[in-house]
């Protein structure tokens, strides 16, 4: 394999990373709206916000991004891949971040809570000065360990045509008919993102459980 060919496989890569970027960036904001309203004690918030996490959480990811693809293309609504994916995998990081957070947010002991509430603090002053900042702490290594996953997933992005790593992989080795070099190149990049991660989030998970003790 050549220089032009890995520097495809490059460009692949930097696609992977302004998609997860984008979809974990836009999942923060909208799955911390689905934790709050989680955690809100309004029914109907409650409810709705269940359900839309139980139909992300409970259908394969290919067929969230089938739908976004395909499935508004027949109402009029025809997206780009590059959008589509971009939009699909921000649905599909604010439901998962949202209970992940909805989890932490309900792990702050309750005294922290009773005790802003003898102080006549508000709930967004509460949530802003007491509750985020421990929940944010105790949901850090869940949430590192989704963003692995969202990294490794997209490589599902290929299958409505949006040139990933993953796809970008498979162009070369149709071009060069060396697929288990490349693809062993397309594996140690992956590797080399997705590790890291995983020891800090290992790291940060065994602080948390040592704090707690």
């Amino acid at each position: 394999m050549g220089a032009a060919e890995f520097l495809f496989l490059l460009a692949g890569l930097k696609w992977t990373l302004f998609l997860v970027a984008i979809a974990f960036a836009g999942g923060t904001v909208a799955g911390l709206g689905v934790a709050l309203a989680r955690t809100s004690g309004i029914g109907v918030l409650q409810r709705t916000t269940a359900g839309y996490i139980a139909l992300f959480q409970g259908t394969p990811l290919l067929m969230q991004l089938f739908v976004v693809y395909y499935g508004l293309a027949l109402i009029g609504l025809k997206l780009d891949a590059w959008a589509a994916v971009a939009v699909g995998f921000t649905l599909h990081a604010s439901a998962f971040l949202g209970e992940i957070w909805r989890g932490s947010i309900e792990a702050v002991p309750w005294g922290q809570i009773e005790a802003a509430r003898a102080l006549n603090l508000r709930y967004a002053t509460r949530m802003r000065h007491v509750i985020l900042p421990q929940a944010l702490r105790i949901s850090m290594p869940a949430t590192i360990g989704f963003l692995v996953q969202l990294l490794k997933g997209t490589s599902l992005a290929a299958i409505v045509g949006f040139t990933e790593l993953a796809r970008a992989g498979s162009i070369v080795s149709n071009q060069i008919f060396q697929p288990l070099l490349v693809f062993a190149i397309v594996g140690a990049l992956y590797f080399a993102l997705c590790w890291p991660l995983s020891i800090l989030g290992s790291r940060m998970e065994r602080r948390l459980a040592a704090a707690t003790r």
